[in-house]
């Protein structure tokens, strides 16, 4: 069985290549590590072997690595899971960025409950790319408002847009659900200059990390290619 070190090797490789093959800048695509359900442990050999970002969907268990792992200086904590107003304040203190932001009044409870010791939250707005009921995310239409209204917002660094793709569907139209990802921020970044470096598209996985760089992604987010499975859901928040 590969050991993390080794994964992470791969996936790096599989990382540049396609970064390459897409014609764009060596290093434009990073590696978030989703470490969901993962022991710190797995973490601590992750970070040993390079990696330095690492994507939690539940907040409690987030914590509770950070505590274990306290010792261990330069990891960077990304928080990429729905999140619960009740929630915000620890998200606000704890992390460096947040993908899942899919309303004001979350983004507002961000700004408002992020430490001023601490540098502006890097957030991107989850977006609903396939419109799908089960999942997260504002919709194409409200983006422009929502994004005006977080540009009042002083504590949040609004960097981009997540979106998490129906992978079930076939291969040409996830390319194009990617591919519209990457217009929109495009265009957003057209229409309002004033927003930020909106320099962020937090798409692809792992299966399809390579379509997703070649549409354009700068955050990877894959967790079975460094870890394995997953073991069987369970419900924390």
């Amino acid at each position: 069985m590969s050991s993390i070190a080794d994964n992470i090797g791969s996936v790096t490789r599989r990382i540049q290549k396609a970064t390459l093959q897409a014609g764009r800048e060596p290093g434009s695509v990073r590696l978030l590590a989703v470490s969901k359900t993962r022991p710190a442990e797995d973490l601590k050999a992750a970070f040993e072997a390079g990696q330095i970002a690492f994507g939690e969907n539940y907040l409690q268990e987030a914590l509770d690595k950070m505590q274990a792992l306290s010792d261990i200086e330069g990891i960077e904590w990304h928080f990429i899971g729905p999140i619960q107003s009740n929630k915000t304040r620890q998200i606000a203190e704890a992390f460096a960025w947040v993908h899942s932001v899919d309303r004001l009044k979350i983004a507002r409870r961000l700004s408002e409950q992020r430490p001023e010791t601490l540098p502006p939250l890097n957030i991107c707005l989850q977006v609903n790319i396939n419109n799908e009921d089960s999942k997260s995310g504002c919709t194409l239409d409200e983006l422009d408002e929502l994004l005006e209204a977080i540009g009042e917002l002083p504590n949040l660094r609004l960097r981009g847009l997540m979106a998490i793709p129906d992978p079930d569907q076939p291969e040409a139209e996830l390319r194009l659900s990617f591919r519209k990802l990457a217009s929109t921020l495009t265009k957003l970044r057209q229409d309002h200059p004033e927003a930020g470096p909106l320099d962020t598209l937090s798409m692809g996985m792992s299966d399809d990390l390579e379509m997703a760089i070649a549409e354009g992604a700068t955050w990877v987010r894959v967790g079975t290619a460094l870890f394995g499975a997953r073991p069987a859901k369970h419900s924390q928040s």
